[in-house]
């Protein structure tokens, strides 16, 4: 899906760039994650895109109010990815195909990783490891 090409917030928003980012705080503190964020602002509240109303991105808002996640969202998804798949590999030791899956989600991991470190996101000594990742998977799943 691709989206329309605008410059200008919708004619059609009635939040004020203030009150959309009071949301997006509000939303965060609850313990939602930037996308769910920005998909209840879609389909609750009728804001197509934060972005064009605030001009800033919703984790932009979210590091200046100090309410970011330590580990980026998409990392995170792929850790609780490979924590299942390794969960499944236990019982089912046999599982080629799974096993497949695990080494092609952990170099999925690792690159992000790579990219993280080299963007300042991550720390340059963070390092993935699958009790770590069990770990922080455990710590975030609450949210």
């Amino acid at each position: 899906m691709v989206r329309p090409l605008r410059n200008a917030p919708p004619s059609w928003v009635r939040y004020k760039p203030e009150e959309i980012e009071q949301l997006v705080i509000k939303l965060a503190r609850e313990g939602y994650s930037p996308s769910m964020i920005g998909i209840i602002l879609r389909d609750q509240y009728g804001i197509p895109d934060v972005k064009q109303v605030t001009g800033k991105k919703i984790l932009k808002i979210l590091k200046e109010n100090n309410l970011a996640p330590e580990i980026p969202e998409d990392l995170l998804n792929l850790m609780k990815k490979a924590v299942k798949i390794r969960k499944h590999l236990e019982i089912h030791k046999k599982d080629y195909h799974s096993k497949r899956g695990l080494i092609i989600t952990e170099s999925k991991i690792n690159r992000l990783v790579d990219y993280y470190k080299r963007k300042g996101i991550l720390p340059k000594d963070w390092k993935y490891t699958p009790e770590m990742a069990k770990i922080l998977v455990e710590k975030y799943s609450g949210r």
